[in-house]
């Protein structure tokens, strides 16, 4: 199991990487100053070729460039045959996703499977 860490100021995305996914956590504050990281993630988890995990459940602010990174990952992900799980968001997540009328991309607000 490969474990890698990066970190922004206030948030970032730590990729935990098993032999049956790969589950990005993402926590704090997931905005543009993860751009880097973001791409990153999303290179790695198609060069891997397993379903990926986005654990949400620590994120306490998401902005536009967070949202968009949730969306390419699931998109680019199912364009590629995997399977891309949004992981509990929290509220702070599941309501942009309802707001912008995403909740039919991710499934559900809570759980979703792409």
């Amino acid at each position: 199991m490969a474990d890698w860490t990066r970190s922004g100021s206030v948030g970032g995305i730590t990729v935990t990487e098993t032999p049956e996914a790969t589950v990005a956590h993402l926590w704090g504050e997931i905005d543009d100053a993860l751009r880097q990281q973001a791409g990153t993630v999303l290179a790695r988890a198609l060069d891997r070729n397993l379903p990926v995990v986005l654990d949400t459940g620590r994120v306490e602010f998401i902005d536009s460039a967070g949202i968009a990174f949730l969306i390419q990952l699931c998109t680019i992900g199912r364009e590629e045959g995997l399977t891309v799980t949004l992981q509990d968001p929290p509220p702070v997540v599941s309501e942009v996703i309802e707001i912008l009328g995403l909740t039919e991309l991710f499934g559900g607000p809570t759980s979703v499977t792409a």
